[in-house]
């Protein structure tokens, strides 16, 4: 099951045994990046080959095109299936490509995906896949698209302070189940938040709790989750419950 909310890019996928994984996938600037450090390394690879096939002749200049083909084609698919999806840019930006369930990606989603840069790359400079990169929630390119693959990144994100410790205070009116549950789950998730996405989303569960605006949204979405999660404390004596 995909689930994703309208303010954060993550997905998270719940595989058969129920666990949730979530996946952040990665934005223009750090495939980009990537793309630049293996273009690099390429590179070194085709001017180190001509240096050593330049005294060979014809025969040469035959290695070196075979060579070219079978590295621009096949250098991405090989460290994608045998390194963790990921090729030595990818693992530089601590990125790498999984399938769109979150699991390992095969040998066939690869070569699909790096088969189409061609069409990526049209009408000039990967224009294709730029545009399907900033249109798409995912920033997927059309191989993605076509492969069921994505790029995300590998390492977990950074944690931030976490969570005030406050009084539990009962929202009035009080919510539905599944909005108490959300403003639980939103709130345990806080630390890895900005202060701005925080906000944001605070702002909306306030407007799903149908809960007049204030400036201590953040404040009173604390208070809130922990009053769904039973912590009464002092504040049971005059609460509802």
């Amino acid at each position: 099951m995909n689930r994703s909310d309208p303010l954060d890019t993550r997905f998270g996928i719940e595989t058969p045994e129920g666990v949730v994984l979530e996946l952040r996938p990665a934005g223009l600037v750090p495939r980009f990046a990537a793309f630049c450090i293996d273009l690099a390394i390429r590179a070194g690879l085709y001017l180190t080959l001509a240096l050593m096939m330049g005294s060979l002749g014809q025969m040469g200049i035959a290695v070196m095109l075979i060579t070219l083909f079978l590295v621009e084609w096949f250098y991405p698919v090989a460290f994608e299936v045998l390194n963790d999806g990921a090729t030595p840019g990818k693992s530089a930006m601590k990125l790498a490509v999984v399938d769109d369930d979150g699991l390992p990606v095969g040998m066939a989603a690869s070569m699909i995906r790096n088969l189409l840069r061609a069409v990526d790359f049209l009408p000039l400079l990967y224009g294709a896949g730029l545009v399907s990169i900033l249109v798409t929630k995912d920033f997927k390119r059309l191989g993605d698209l076509a492969a069921g693959t994505r790029v995300v990144y590998t390492d977990p994100p950074a944690r931030r302070t976490p969570p005030p410790e406050v009084e539990p205070e009962a929202p009035d009116p009080m919510p539905p189940l599944e909005v108490q549950q959300a403003v639980i789950e939103l709130a345990g998730r806080a630390p890895e938040l900005t202060s701005g996405r925080l906000r944001e989303l605070a702002t909306l569960a306030n407007k799903a709790m149908a809960l007049p605006d204030a400036k201590d949204t953040e404040r009173r979405l604390f208070a809130h989750a922990a009053w769904f999660l039973g912590r009464r404390g002092d504040a049971a004596a005059g609460g509802r419950t």
